[in-house]
């Protein structure tokens, strides 16, 4: 069975910094572009971050774009989403994904937030930031 497993959310303040974890298993990380998502209260799913297979090309918004950071460590089959300078904006339920698709692009992005798919899924970490 194939699971995603988000950790290391917490309460911070703003201008801190946070680095979420995303473990999989059942499946290979080093064989898919990786996704971060957020749905912050009464707000709709927003794509944050994507890096491609071989981490040739990066995606971020313009709301997250010099303050997060997404890797990988394939041998340890993790992803991770480093945030710093947190504002309460940031404020959301942070999800890890997989893409089906090859490329890092808003497009593809809105497609997954669209439909809360194709790939697969973790259960979200909760990030609070105060002001």
């Amino acid at each position: 069975e194939v699971q995603l497993v988000e950790s290391g959310g917490d309460l911070v303040q703003a201008g801190g910094s946070l680095n979420l974890s995303c473990a999989a298993s059942g499946l290979s990380f080093q064989d898919y572009a990786i996704t971060w998502f957020r749905q912050a209260p009464g707000k709709e799913l927003e794509g944050v971050s994507c890096l491609s297979i071989n981490d040739a090309t990066t995606y971020y918004p313009d709301s997250v774009k010099g303050r997060f950071g997404i890797s990988r460590d394939n041998p340890k089959n993790t992803m991770y989403l480093q945030m710093n300078n947190l504002k309460p904006e940031d404020t959301a339920v942070y999800y890890c994904a997989t893409m089906v698709t090859t490329i890092c692009n808003s497009e593809n992005m809105a497609i997954m937030a669209r439909v809360r798919g194709p790939g697969y899924w973790g259960q979200g970490t909760q990030v609070t930031v105060l002001s």
